[in-house]
């Protein structure tokens, strides 16, 4: 099984989850649906939503309100990507004009904030008190994360534990939630739900970290964004901890004052001047030869393999074949 055979698969549900999706962009304000229109034409591989109905199908669930509440976590998703684009100053997403150059920084936080509320009185609506606890649990650490990722803004002191707890919050509570919720439906109480929640969590933590390595490592068209990126914004990620981590006091020093210009406003990453500031050529440069690449693959591997291990007690099934997958997918992208 290949994972573009897994979309295919669950296509037809994930058209049904982009039709509630656009339900939940209703509004009598025009921005608002119109906001919502841009973004959905923009795409999107509908990530998070797969990982609720794979769940739910591995444990046994096949109820209309897996698609809405896969709605609710993409638009939870969805808006939290409206407040990431405006605080990151990024021009566009997907390829396309991102919504606040368009609309403007207010409006589009408000359009955000407006899709938080309502993914949460749909699944208000639900009148289940499991699913409203794991959402709300969710949203509180995204934003949390959030604020600690811009107080860590070119830091490169981050320790390892703050890391994992931002890139937690920016992408594997959701997953995990996903996951959780998928079960909760279910109506089990086997303790599969935690199970899937670590399972998520785990996979989430994977695929945030390969897409950090891969800010230095992709081909930059099927990236479909320039690398060096996260470099720009100030972000520190695992390559670059691990790299800090062996390199000798001499080259930490330089490392350092490289975070520090490249993400000064006023001398933006050069990469095409071998002039002394092609400062991403030579971050890749000491990343290559301190093997910190190859070290910070080998602990996205190891994620992989923990939240597989989370799912070892669910028995044998295509179900739990095609979620386990999913798992591998983010060490498979192309780098």
């Amino acid at each position: 099984m290949h994972v573009k055979e897994i979309f295919s698969d669950y296509a037809d549900e994930l058209r049904v989850v982009d039709q509630d999706l656009l339900e939940i962009f209703s509004s009598n304000v025009f921005l608002i649906p119109t906001i919502g229109r841009h973004i959905l034409g923009s795409g999107g591989k509908r990530m998070r939503p797969l990982f609720l109905l794979q769940s739910a199908d591995l444990c046994g669930y096949k109820g209309k309100d897996r698609t809405v509440l896969a709605a609710v976590i993409e638009a939870i998703h969805t808006a939290s990507l409206l407040h990431d684009d405006v605080i990151d100053g990024a021009d566009t997403r997907r390829g396309r004009p991102a919504s606040h150059a368009i609309w403007g920084n207010q409006v589009v936080i408000l359009v955000g904030d407006f899709l938080y509320s309502k993914a949460l009185k749909i699944a208000v609506d639900q009148k289940n008190q499991a699913i409203m606890e794991t959402l709300s649990d969710a949203t509180t650490r995204m934003t949390e994360g959030e604020v600690l990722q811009l107080h860590k803004t070119g830091d490169p002191e981050i320790t390892t534990d703050e890391y994992f707890q931002i890139i937690a919050a920016k992408t594997g509570v959701l997953i995990s939630a996903a996951c959780k919720i998928g079960a909760i439906l279910a109506g089990r109480s086997d303790g599969s739900d935690e199970a899937l929640a670590r399972f998520g969590l785990k996979t989430g933590l994977a695929f945030q970290l390969a897409d950090d390595i891969l800010d230095y490592t992709a081909n930059e068209y099927a990236l479909g964004k320039r690398l060096g990126k996260d470099l720009e914004e100030g972000k520190i990620t695992m390559p670059l901890i691990q790299l800090l981590g062996v390199a000798p006091p001499a080259e930490q020093d330089e490392v350092k004052a490289l975070i520090k210009r490249a993400s000064s406003a006023d001398e933006p990453v050069d990469r095409t001047k071998n002039n002394g500031k092609d400062i991403l050529g030579r971050i890749t440069e000491l990343l290559v030869k301190h093997r910190a690449i190859e070290e910070s693959l080998g602990v996205a591997q190891g994620l992989v393999g923990e939240a597989k291990e989370a799912l070892r007690d669910f028995p044998p099934s295509p179900a739990k074949e095609s979620i386990l997958l999913m798992a591998d997918y983010a060490l498979q992208r192309d780098r």
